[in-house]
């Protein structure tokens, strides 16, 4: 294979290769080589990197206990790339290519830790029964205005008309066009990089916009992902703006999240198991979602990874607040879409565009197979507003971490070290967190308690 990775790189006369890898925050991490470099070290099997890159919290610090999933040594993992990865990297003047790699141990295991290797565990879990799970993502963002200062609130940023949007202007087609160049850019440089982009709309935010993935395989649609978030910032910061994933970046506005549309299918014979012979739902496609209801809330920190990640989940808010499920309903957290038995999905809708796309499909995925495995009923679909049921999703993610720990079989599914690492990174992101104090409290306590 590295015969066939030459190859391309020579008939693109590339002349750097980013190797980059996912860390727990779904940051991209790595090393730029020069490609004759980066040919020697694949031949070598010598592309190293700190293992410790996998527990660095999204403030770039470590937690302090790591002894339950790192070596005490601090030692290098060697990062081994996905030929299937290989991209140009479009924005770029110099020829430049990017590979996603694995991280492997010098001694030939993988390093469990590692956001893109807990996802392939879990497909393979799935694989051992005889099924494959199909999935297609929805990835929600906002375009701001330029913010250099972290003290102040960001803005929508000013389109075509020379105004920023200030209401809600949801599937509105002028609105979406007001940054047009901006989003043909985005096309391009996604057909560049081969990422399945395939629609976008304009949400209920100003400047909140949608963009839809055409369904298949997990880990090629989790890559996908991945690679979209960051050619959506590059190419916003060419147009002089900012993308941000943040779950919920203005106050007053819906937040963004990752809508999972997630399906299993027979691998012999390829059918959809959700639907049984009648067209009806399968058993497996209830137990599924039994699987779901009782086992996402342990998942949150996954799914909702941030302090902030928890301010989308609000009543009224086009975000879920319960584990209900309906018929093509969008105020519950699953949502059935209408649609013939071959297309028979549910729809997650409470993970966040903030979480890292490889944890948020395996603990979406783990979820279901729990289900299936110990054969889980869900309640019956409710009609009417999930919200005007009870909040039943953790509020904060210190109640989340509290549910993944106490949550063994979601552990064991994910791994014992991953779910450690997990643990340990989420705490010392909230220590960090503690230590900041916001304008609302010394607006409102400063002189008044």
């Amino acid at each position: 294979m590295s015969t066939d990775l030459k190859k391309w790189l020579s008939d693109r006369k590339i002349e750097e290769v980013e190797c980059i890898v996912p860390d727990m925050s779904g940051v991209a991490r790595g090393k730029v080589l020069p490609t004759q470099k980066f040919l020697r070290g694949l031949e070598a099997k010598s592309l190293a990197i700190p293992e410790a890159i996998f527990s660095m919290t999204v403030t770039g610090g470590y937690p302090e206990e790591t002894d339950a999933f790192l070596d005490p040594a601090e030692k290098d993992v060697v990062m081994v790339p996905d030929p299937e990865t290989i991209r140009v990297v479009p924005w770029y003047e110099e020829p430049t290519a990017q590979i996603i790699c694995d991280c492997y141990h010098f001694y030939g295991d993988e390093v469990s830790i590692s956001p893109r290797h807990v996802l392939k565990r879990v497909l393979a879990a799935f694989e051992e029964r005889g099924m494959k799970p199909i999935i297609a993502p929805e990835l929600e963002f906002y375009l701001v205005a330029k913010n250099t200062d972290p003290d102040n609130p960001l803005e929508p940023p000013i389109g075509r008309s020379g105004r920023p949007e200030r209401a809600s202007n949801a599937f509105g087609i002028d609105a979406i066009n007001e940054f047009d160049p901006l989003i043909e850019d985005l096309y391009d440089y996604c057909e560049a990089m081969d990422i399945d982009a395939d629609t976008m709309s304009h949400e209920s935010g100003p400047a909140q916009l949608e963009m839809n993935f055409n369904h298949g395989a997990p880990l090629e649609l989790a890559d996908q992902a991945f690679l979209f978030k960051r050619t959506l910032r590059e190419t916003a910061l060419k147009h002089g703006v900012y993308g941000t994933f943040m779950a919920k970046p203005m106050g007053n506005h819906p937040g963004s999240a990752m809508h999972i549309h997630q399906s299993v299918i027979d691998i012999k014979t390829g059918k959809n198991l959700f639907a049984d012979d009648n067209g009806d739902n399968s058993q497996m496609f209830l137990n599924y979602v039994g699987g779901l209801q009782r086992y996402l809330p342990a998942a949150m920190p996954l799914l909702a990874p941030n302090m902030n990640s928890y301010r989308r989940l609000q009543p009224w808010s086009d975000a879920p607040i319960n584990m209900h499920w309906s018929l093509d309903n969008r105020t519950v957290g699953l949502r059935q879409p209408n649609g013939p038995a071959n297309a028979r999905r549910i729809e997650n809708r409470i993970p966040g565009a903030d979480a890292n796309p490889y944890l948020a499909i395996a603990a979406s995925l783990a979820c279901g197979l729990l289900g299936i495995i110990e054969e889980i009923d869900p309640t019956a679909q409710i009609e009417g507003s999930g919200y005007d049921r009870a909040h039943s999703l953790p509020r904060h993610i210190h109640e989340a971490l509290a549910k993944f720990h106490r949550c063994k079989p979601l552990k064991d599914l994910l791994g014992e070290e991953f779910s450690a690492a997990v643990l340990a990174v989420k705490e010392a992101e909230w220590d960090a967190y503690q230590t900041v104090i916001s304008a609302w409290e010394r607006e409102h306590l400063l002189l008044n308690v």
